[in-house]
């Protein structure tokens, strides 16, 4: 297969930008991807001059799973929004609602069924190449191997001064970001309000975070 090179397109500031293209693809139209003259302004919309989204800028998270290994992304993208000046808020519905429960959040458990990704570091010391291996996932139904594999796991993020979710928890809430428990999830977890952590500041509806997400770019966990 040849290789042809797409002319370079200008880029505001001079910069230009040229990717090869195999030779027959057809290039998609994505669009216009940089506005032009004439386009609307930030804060209006390209009908009518409709006022959109001019606020700060968020990020909204929805965290749905209730595994160690899921509860981790939020926080630390979330904890890096934050340093970055980023209000940030997070929704914990279905088993993500075990994440905030305190009766639970310090046993989070991590199982490499279902996980085919899964592999093991310390494998490439007996043999190069085997730390890159898909573990066979029959191992995960073994006695004891969710609760070695989660041992396994806080080591590492120990290693890595990385605190556990009680601990992560309380450093969101001291840095602002804003944590809410969904009230469907709730009701069927048959939970109170004694149980979620202090740093949650209230059980509202999936409609209640839509509105509080306007404008916010939305991550789903």
């Amino acid at each position: 297969m040849t290789i042809t090179e797409q002319p370079v397109t200008a880029l505001p500031g001079g910069a230009g930008v040229r990717a090869p293209i195999p030779e027959g693809f057809i290039m998609p139209d994505f669009g216009d991807r940089m506005p032009g003259p004439g386009s609307p302004q930030t804060g209006t919309s390209a009908e009518g001059g409709t006022t959109a989204y001019t606020g700060p800028r968020k990020m909204a998270f929805i965290c749905s799973k209730g595994n160690l290994d899921m509860a981790y992304p939020a926080f630390i993208m979330g904890n890096a929004a934050l340093g970055e000046g980023i209000e940030v808020h997070i929704f914990f519905t279905f088993w993500g609602l075990d994440i905030i429960n305190t009766k639970l959040n310090h046993k989070l458990k991590f199982t490499m069924a279902g996980n085919t990704a899964m592999h093991m570091n310390e494998l490439g010391r007996l043999r190069p190449g085997w730390e890159n291996l898909s573990l066979p996932q029959a191992m995960g139904n073994l006695p004891g191997m969710t609760a070695f594999a989660t041992t396994m796991m806080k080591k590492q993020l120990e290693e890595l001064e990385i605190p556990d979710i009680p601990d992560f928890l309380d450093l969101m809430q001291a840095s602002g970001a804003h944590m809410y428990a969904c009230k469907l999830s709730f009701d069927m977890a048959k939970m109170i309000e004694a149980d979620l952590h202090p740093g949650v500041e209230g059980v509202i509806s999936a409609a209640d975070f839509v509105e509080i997400a306007e404008g916010a770019q939305v991550i789903f966990i």
